[in-house]
């Protein structure tokens, strides 16, 4: 039997941004779970009047809404997430949950420690007004092109601005950028876990929000275990999960993923990352 699949979306962006990935994993035979945050389960035109429900948004309180979700599920999910849903899928899998984890442009979880320029200016607008850490990130066409559709044309770019764009709650991000500073942080991970799920981390090299760097940093200090993680780059895609040919890539993830479901942990192979 196919085990379910459970899609979490990335900052500036809600579940719609999954339209195109979860309908071809329900054509493939998977039960498909594409929750909202919490407090983000309005429609996007509705999230983009009125973003206060955001305010003040949590890591801890995102990844325990997911918790509830999958433990709620009669069978151990594949965990796949996007962007900042990755670093959610690496934490929910951090703590046993899942039968194996796809991410896709992962946000760098604590101790991931490359955080190149690209990166940066994404997230610096929010990080230098204090303010913003109680309430919402907004994005602007031209920073969104610049952060998800770079590879895109001005139609197309256009197009995803309008339909899949919304404000982002500020303390996730201030929660994940300052992790490397705080002892305590949420976004903590043992790296040595030799028995979390297997887990594929997927990087794009034309990435501007989170370069390839980062997921191949992220795969590698993650492979310092036993378990099975695998580190694979597309060439020539942007952030935007649903960029032309998607397709592919979501095909490679739920490929690995179903071979991988119930797999051991890996003994004295050569590490894959």
């Amino acid at each position: 039997m196919s085990p379910p699949i459970v899609l979490i979306h990335g900052l500036w962006l809600t579940p719609r941004s999954w339209e195109g990935w979860k309908a071809r994993f329900e054509q493939r035979g998977h039960e498909v779970l594409a929750p909202a945050w919490p407090r983000m389960e309005g429609e996007v035109e509705a999230l983009r009047r009125d973003p206060s429900v955001m305010n003040g948004l949590g890591v801890a309180e995102v990844v325990d809404h997911y918790d509830r979700i999958i433990r709620g599920l009669d069978a151990p999910p594949v965990i796949m997430g996007h962007s900042f849903g990755g670093l959610i899928t690496e934490l929910l899998l951090d703590r046993g949950l899942g039968a194996a984890g796809a991410t896709l442009s992962p946000a760098p979880v604590k101790g991931v420690l490359g955080l190149p320029p690209a990166l940066l200016r994404t997230v610096f607008p929010a990080l230098r007004n204090p303010v913003t850490r109680k309430k919402t990130v907004p994005m602007t066409p031209e920073q969104f092109r610049r952060g998800f559709t770079n590879t895109m044309n001005d139609a197309d770019a256009e197009a995803a601005y309008a339909r899949y764009y919304v404000p982002a709650p500020g303390r996730v991000i201030f929660q994940a950028s300052l992790a490397n500073l705080n002892p305590h942080a949420v976004t903590k991970v043992d790296f040595h876990k030799d028995d979390r799920p297997p887990l594929l981390v997927m990087g794009n090299d034309q990435d501007q929000t989170i370069p390839a760097s980062v997921s191949k940093e992220a795969a590698k200090r993650l492979g310092k275990s036993k378990a099975v993680v695998d580190y694979k780059e597309f060439a020539g895609r942007p952030h935007f999960p649903t960029a032309p040919g998607w397709e592919a890539v979501a095909d490679y993830a739920l490929d690995w993923a179903n071979r991988h479901v119930g797999a051991p942990s890996k003994t004295a192979e050569p590490s894959r990352v």
